[in-house]
């Protein structure tokens, strides 16, 4: 067994791919920038028509978020929020968040019902408002 393993992660809009190894042995996850590469075009629809900064403010607040940076995350997208308080990506952001990392299920369900008062069809908060529903159930 060789003990390292190289993970590629893409990263939008930029389009880098970044790659981490992980060594087995001493258990730590640590950039390997050998094999960067850079994409030509993002790989998803602007949708929502965000501007560039919106984007990457949004991509800021979700990082912060996988680096378990929560204040940071919650900061970056509440002053989105103000700015437009019907930004479905923000909403589905702080949903995300109060749900899955900070198990405030009732808070995400709540974020997650103004995307649907906005936007009725938006499966994602659909699904989601019925999963954190249902944790509110259990004992």
């Amino acid at each position: 067994m060789i003990g390292i393993l190289t993970f590629q992660f893409a990263s939008f809009p930029e389009g880098r791919l970044t790659s981490f190894q992980f060594n087995h042995h001493s258990r730590k996850l640590k950039p390997h920038n050998s094999r960067r590469q850079v994409v030509s075009e993002r790989q998803w629809k602007n949708s929502y028509q965000l501007s560039q900064e919106q984007l990457n403010r949004l991509e800021e607040a979700e990082e912060s978020m996988e680096m378990l940076d929560l204040d940071k995350a919650e900061e970056i997208l509440l002053e989105m929020l103000e700015e437009d308080i019907n930004c479905i990506p923000v909403l589905n952001n702080l949903g995300h968040m109060n749900g899955r990392y900070l198990s405030d299920f009732e808070k995400a369900i709540e974020y997650y019902e103004r995307v649907l008062e906005i936007e009725p069809d938006n499966a994602w908060a659909r699904d989601e408002r019925r999963r954190y529903a249902r944790y509110l159930t259990y004992d």
